[in-house]
Formats: C-alpha cells, sequence, structure tokens
C-alpha cells in the first residue's frame, strides 16, 4: 500500500531535495520513516503578482505500523493509493483468417498497430508518405524553397502531423492506458519528465527518433511497415470490407481494416464517401497563429520572477466567449520557445501550425488562436462540405501571401485597427511572410471574433495587445470537420470490418487520444 500526497509546494530555489522532509513534516513522522518517494505529477502555480512555484503530487511508502490514513491540511490531501497497474493484453480470442490492415502512422495508427501485436495479430502497416529520414528533406525543402511534395509533407508521413509539431501529451480523457502510452514513448526515447509534468511534451526534435525506433518495435514484433503507400480504393461486398487497393495497382485482401489516415487525408475520406461509407459534417474551429516574443510571455506570466533559470519558458491558455455573437474564442496547441510552421497539405492552398523543441528555447512563442465553426457556417447537410469550406480560406491564404508559400501576416495592432499598413516585422515563419489583411483570408464572423476576443485576452493577460505581435495565417486544421459514423463496436456503422479511428475520423484531437483511440479500434477487432 502507499499514500498518494498532493499539493506539496516547492519554492524557487528549494528543489526536489526538499520533497522528503516536506511530507515528513506534512505527516509528522521522521523522515526515516519514509521507505520510498515517487513523484507522480509536478506543475507550476504562476499567478500573476505572486512568487511563481511548483506544486507535486508524490507516492510514498511508509516503515511498518505507521497508519495510511487519510488527511486534509493547509493546501494538500494524503489519502492512501494501490499501486497502478496497466490493464493486460491478453492474447486475441481466436486467430484472424486475413491478416489485418491499418491506414496511417500517426499515434493512432501506431498505437493500433502496437496494440494488436501484443495480442499476437501483427497487422500490415500502410503509409502514403515516406521515412522519417527523406521526410525531413522533403519538409526542409518545402520550407527552404516553397517547393511542396503532395505525398511527403508536414502532415504525411512516418509519425503523421505530429512529427513536426510541439509533441504535446495534455489530455482530458480518463483512460487507464494512457500511463502505457506515456511508457511507450518513453521506452521508444521521449524524456522521462512525461511521466510527471502536468503539461508534458515531447518536442519535434526527439520525436522524430521515437517513432523511428516504434517502428523497429512493430518490425520485431512482426508487423510489416510499407511506405509511399498511399490506399487509394476500398473493396467491399455486401456491406463487408474486403481488401484494399495501394497506389492504383496493388490488391491487399482483409476483413478487418483500421482507418487512420489523418485529418488530412482529404481524398482518402472522399474515396470512402463515394463507397457508401456513413459520414456526418461536425464543428470544427479555424483561425490564425498569433506570435509573441517569449521574453514578453515570460514577463506576463511571471512576472518580476521571470528571470529565473528554474521557469520554463511560460505558455498560456486563454478563452474568450463572445455572446452577442454566440462564438467562443480560445487559444490552441501554444508552442512556447517554438516557431510558425508552413504545413500545406494540397498544392495551392496556405495553412499554418506550430512547432517547438523539447527545450523550447526559441526567441518566440506562438498559439493557434481560432474560433468555433458551425456546421451551419458550411451548410453541413452534405458531410465532406467543411472539407471545401477549410479549403476555401487556404487558397485566398495562398493568394494573399503571394503563391509562393509565404504566408499572409499582419501586426496585432493593425488586424485590430482594420489598418492595412503593409508592414509586418521579424516572425519565425518558415519559409516566409508576406504583408496582408487577414481580413482577407478568414470569414468575416471569424475576424469580428476575433477582434473581440483578442480584447477579452488582453484584460486577462494585461500586455497580450502589443505591436510586437503578429498573426499569421491562416489555421484551418484544429480538428476534422467531418466524422466516419461508427457504432459501440468500433467499426463503421454501415461497412463490417471497417475501424475509422484518429483525428481524421473525428474521434481524437492531439497525440494523447488519438493513440487511445488507435487502441481502442485494435481492442475492438480482437
Amino acid at each position: 500500500m502507499y499514500l498518494e500526497i498532493s499539493g506539496i509546494k516547492v519554492s524557487l530555489g528549494q528543489g526536489e531535495e526538499t520533497l522528503l522532509n516536506k511530507v515528513a513534516s506534512i505527516l509528522a513522522i521522521p523522515a526515516e520513516s519514509i521507505k520510498s518517494l515517487k513523484v507522480i505529477r509536478r506543475s507550476i502555480d504562476a499567478r500573476r503578482r505572486r512568487p511563481p512555484h511548483f506544486v507535486y503530487t508524490v507516492k510514498v511508502s511508509l516503515s511498518d505500523g505507521i497508519p495510511l490514513t487519510e488527511q486534509t491540511g493547509e493546501g494538500f490531501t494524503a489519502r492512501p493509493a494501490l499501486e497502478e497497474e496497466i490493464p493486460p493484453f491478453p492474447p486475441a480470442a481466436d486467430r484472424l483468417s486475413k491478416r489485418p490492415v491499418v491506414i496511417g502512422s500517426g499515434p493512432a495508427g501506431l498505437f493500433a498497430a502496437l496494440t494488436l501485436a501484443n495480442r499476437g495479430v501483427p497487422p500490415l502497416l500502410l503509409e502514403r508518405g515516406k521515412r522519417v529520414a527523406e521526410r525531413v528533406m522533403d519538409v526542409n525543402r518545402f520550407w527552404k524553397e516553397g517547393r511542396l511534395n503532395p505525398e511527403s509533407h508536414v502532415h504525411f508521413g512516418e509519425g503523421g502531423a505530429g512529427t513536426f509539431s510541439d509533441g504535446k501529451l495534455t489530455s482530458r480523457a480518463k483512460n487507464p492506458y494512457t500511463d502505457w502510452v506515456k511508457r511507450i514513448l518513453v521506452d521508444m526515447g521521449a524524456p522521462s519528465d512525461i511521466l510527471t509534468d502536468a503539461r508534458p511534451h515531447i518536442g519535434t526534435d526527439r520525436l522524430r527518433s521515437v517513432v523511428v525506433n516504434l517502428r523497429a518495435k512493430l518490425i520485431e514484433l512482426g508487423c510489416e511497415v510499407r511506405f509511399a503507400a498511399r490506399v487509394t480504393d476500398f473493396l467491399m461486398s455486401r456491406d463487408k470490407i474486403i481488401g484494399v487497393i495501394i497506389n492504383h495497382q496493388e490488391e491487399v485482401r482483409t476483413d478487418h481494416l483500421i482507418v487512420a489516415a489523418g485529418q488530412s487525408a482529404d481524398d482518402t475520406c472522399r474515396c470512402l464517401w463515394e463507397r457508401g461509407v456513413r459520414m456526418e459534417a461536425k464543428p470544427f474551429a479555424i483561425g490564425v497563429r498569433v506570435e509573441h516574443p517569449q521574453s514578453l510571455i515570460n514577463q506576463l506570466q511571471y512576472g518580476q520572477w521571470f528571470q529565473s533559470p528554474e521557469l520554463p519558458p511560460a505558455d498560456y491558455f486563454l478563452t474568450a466567449k463572445i455572446k452577442e455573437m454566440d462564438r467562443s474564442v480560445y487559444s490552441f496547441c501554444m508552442c512556447p520557445g517554438g516557431q510558425v510552421i508552413g504545413c500545406s497539405a494540397e498544392s495551392g492552398g496556405m495553412l499554418v501550425n506550430g512547432m517547438s523543441s523539447f527545450h523550447r528555447d526559441g526567441v518566440y512563442a506562438n498559439s493557434a488562436v481560432v474560433v468555433n465553426v458551425r456546421v451551419d457556417d458550411f451548410n453541413g447537410s452534405e458531410p465532406l462540405n467543411g472539407l471545401a469550406f477549410r479549403r476555401q480560406w487556404e487558397e485566398k491564404a495562398f493568394i494573399q501571401g503571394g503563391g509562393h508559400y509565404h504566408a499572409p501576416a499582419q501586426r496585432l495592432m493593425d488586424f485590430l485597427l482594420d489598418k492595412d499598413s503593409g508592414v509586418v516585422g521579424s516572425t519565425s515563419f518558415l519559409p516566409g511572410v508576406q504583408a496582408a489583411s487577414l481580413q482577407r483570408v478568414l470569414p468575416g464572423f471569424v475576424v469580428e471574433a476575433l477582434k473581440k476576443g483578442f480584447r477579452q485576452f488582453d484584460q486577462k493577460m494585461p500586455g497580450f495587445m502589443t505591436n510586437e505581435a503578429h498573426l499569421i495565417g491562416v489555421e484551418t486544421r484544429t480538428s476534422s470537420p467531418v466524422r466516419i459514423l461508427r457504432g459501440p463496436d468500433g467499426q463503421s456503422v454501415n461497412v463490417k470490418g471497417l475501424y475509422p479511428c484518429g483525428e481524421g475520423a473525428g474521434y481524437a484531437g492531439g497525440i494523447i487520444s488519438s493513440a487511445l483511440d488507435g487502441i481502442r479500434a485494435a481492442q475492438s477487432i480482437v
């Protein structure tokens, strides 16, 4: 038995080595009575005008004879806790007549494949893009020269879109496999901090080796992993999946197909729709990336303590409710010390995202700031209309950026004042920016909501509105605008053997939730 103690405060300059004595003081026992101490969660309390401090949750085992009773005190809680157990992966009840196939090597596809392999049924994993090493070369060429490879970019390739991201692992999901996913990532080379940090992240520099190691693990378990293998058609008979066509020519038969293609595989989604797979339009969000100097965000969040070497680059999460418009404005995927990147998925479209390394040591901080889009904003009676709606604004952004994959950018204050100054300062964006009015690349309701939202942000975080901030557009891939309908058994509601999962299917948002959805799909099969 263990005792879990939460709410332990550690001030700047004290360090984790003080935890043992702090726990002993809380429990009113000698420090020697604590047999073991394990940190299970670490966060930062950085409310303005108060000295920042760290808040820990720990698990301890005590000497015999010391009662494990629940206690509460000023700011802390202690309660008995059992040692956590990862749910087991028993062998599949029955051998499958044909090998399962998984489409996509993002988090959902990778963890679906790993789960199937652990259950004794290693699948064929198909990825339309390239291996990480080749993919990095294609992406760097795009950022330096504006040359887009439509089958190898920020969205397509080993690791999915997460490979070029901050690698955030936050999730609201309460799932027994969450810790298992994190432990697998650590085993594959992710920093061990992700097991305890309240806001864990891996960083794009670490993620690239993690996914390569995970691929090697899958192959070791018997999986076959194929790259440059785009699924161009689906074979069905009597409302059952019977196989797929790869690259318009190769036929692969299967009775169990997991579709984890990601939310930028519009062609895959259209093909499923044409084959009669039921879908529905769903709400999503679009907006811009806002970029500030990281030093400014540190000052706004940490106050006079912003230069402390113990504090990580500051982040933020801001929301605004625009009652008169019935719209929400919120920050999303904030990247401290990161950069804004071009992540076009199709020729003639411009869209942006944020990424950062593990150390988050860049000069700038950026975050998506987006507005909710309802299905009636794009005539959601047709399931694929949301794809066309977001494409419309990506094409406008491409034109306003000059037509060579530079992004339209505008000073935040100019945007708020409807001022098309034609001037833009320094940004981190790759491959480059073009001064433009962002009112030309966003729906009118998004422009109006953003203006009101930014003013609310500045009330909550004074100093957010500044001449040093830039807006870069457009951010359209926060979540999928379409959902592939599935039943409680994880299968398509009208095609047996088809298991849609992950962000592209409309059931996840982020690395952890996508991985969990991939696990769920694999468990449904076996």
